[in-house]
């Protein structure tokens, strides 16, 4: 039977002085999910009875992100920080007396999954420990706390980096700061903590020694992975993650049955969704909860964040946020979809064009460079090159339909609010200001009046002039240039 954490306590508290940020390092975005987020996420993945998150640095920020992100979770408050020992007692002060498993992670480990939580509750249990701890090899294990074993391989302590000699420091075994108690060794421990300590810090580590000299077993699970014990300290450490992340999410889903041409240039968040045959080309960028349905085609060069693509789509060139790309439907090249961009089975959005709130018809068409805003399109219709929708009036937007089959011609501006009837024509150079009938052609422009000689008197002196005059001797068939030497 899978046992039930108690509680998981999520360490977040730090400044994060080497990120340079006016935002808290658990802030940072790595993968579309805050730091902390991808904690809480391994942290809610065993189903704990208490999950909290420990606050301090930006700590109004920090809760105002998880009350929207995670609203479950709970908050504790460490006024000070001083040190890992104290910020576990300040959120246990927050949670009820405590009987099993508590688990103790940190908000800026990302790459940490909640499997590997389960491996490390498992062993915990199986081996009868008061305490374990997920440990790693690494080949340069500087600034992290080593792992001491006896001669029969159980662990004794941990030193920190900066309280250890020489010999100590040569250990490679680092200390995750990942730990498994039972409930009652962790309170035990807390209570007779001591500040002695070159830090001058209450140090979660000597918990150990303190549960192995009361006779608790303290035991290690050693992960292979040691990216998942790797923190972010600094932006060069959260590009390195972030590559790492990515890298891993792009072999998942090649391995689910996404073909991604160049997974170097291609950026998946851990939130998006891809079904099979899904064809991603180099430089695509997915994010926030885009999902792409089967056969879809996306990129090269393409930006999707909160947007569905059906089955069967193809998407070149494009950014586009929060909009709907319907069922063998074509968008871009150079298309710019925002949010409330809806279009329809086989229609299409091309190069250069614009959208927002608008919603396109099955087989309806927006070729070229053209603007479509705060709109409803039909099915079938064609909006000519260089159509604009005019929405917006200085101080209020409003709304223009556009019926079924209709024909705008090109260079078109439908000046909201308007209404275009089912099967109606709009003459190319129309600025269109009122509704038609079912069948009508609006023609909404000047008759078009030449003023003969207009040049000879306005542009002298010009190659204007001079072509005119040539094109008019080739007119009359003479040899002379009206004007010239000759």
């Amino acid at each position: 039977m899978t046992t039930r954490p108690a509680a998981v306590i999520v360490l977040a508290a730090g400044e994060g002085t080497r990120m340079k940020s006016s935002i808290p390092k658990v802030l940072h975005e790595l993968s579309g999910r805050s730091l902390v987020g991808h904690a809480v996420a391994a942290a809610q993945s065993l189903e704990p009875e208490h999950l909290s998150v420990v606050v301090g640095h930006g700590r109004d920020q920090v809760t105002a992100h998880l009350a929207d992100a995670a609203p479950a979770v709970t908050t504790a408050i460490q006024e000070e920080q001083l040190g890992t020992g104290h910020a576990v007692q300040c959120a246990l002060a927050m949670l009820p007396e405590l009987s099993g498993v508590v688990v103790v992670t940190y908000g800026d480990v990302p790459l940490l999954s909640g499997d590997t939580l389960r491996a490390l509750i498992d062993q915990h249990e199986a081996d009868s420990n008061g305490v374990t701890v997920l440990t790693a090899h690494v080949a340069d294990p500087t600034g992290y706390g080593r792992i001491v074993r006896d001669e029969h391989g159980a662990v004794l302590r941990i030193v920190e980096h900066k309280d250890a000699d020489e010999e100590t420091r040569r250990i490679t075994e680092m200390n995750s700061g990942i730990y498994a108690f039972d409930a009652d060794v962790l309170r035990s421990g807390l209570a007779r903590l001591t500040a002695d300590n070159v830090q001058g810090e209450l140090y979660l580590t000597d918990v150990l020694g303190l549960a192995r000299a009361d006779g608790r077993r303290v035991g290690a699970l050693v992960t292979g992975d040691a990216w998942q014990t790797e923190g972010v300290n600094d932006r060069s450490q959260l590009a390195a993650l972030n590559r790492e992340m990515n890298r891993r999410v792009t072999t998942q889903w090649m391995r689910a049955g996404v073909t991604i041409i160049d997974p170097a240039t291609t950026w998946i968040d851990v939130t998006v969704t891809l079904e099979r045959d899904v064809v991603l080309r180099p430089g695509v960028q997915l994010h926030g909860s885009t999902r792409i349905h089967e056969g879809a085609e996306i990129g090269p060069d393409s930006t999707l964040r909160d947007t569905t693509v059906d089955r069967g789509a193809v998407v070149i060139r494009t950014h586009a946020e929060g909009a709907e790309i319907g069922p063998h439907a074509n968008v871009g090249p150079f298309s710019y979809l925002r949010p409330g961009t809806r279009l329809g089975k086989k229609g299409k959005i091309g190069g250069f064009v614009e959208t927002k709130k608008a919603e396109i018809g099955e087989g309806s068409k927006v070729p070229h460079l053209s603007y479509v805003g705060d709109a409803t399109i039909g099915d079938g219709v064609n909006i000519g090159a260089g159509t604009i929708v005019a929405n917006y009036d200085g101080v209020h937007k409003h709304h223009t339909t556009v019926g079924d089959h209709t024909f705008v011609g090109s260079d078109s501006v439908l000046v909201a609010p308007v209404e275009l009837a089912d099967g109606s024509y709009v003459a190319a150079g129309s600025t269109v200001t009122s509704h038609t009938e079912p069948g009508d052609l609006a023609v909404a422009r000047a008759r078009q009046r030449n003023v003969s000689g207009w040049v000879d008197r306005r542009r002298p002196g010009t190659s204007t002039l001079e072509a005119a005059r040539r094109a008019r001797a080739r007119q009359t068939g003479s040899d002379v240039v009206e004007g010239s030497d000759q």
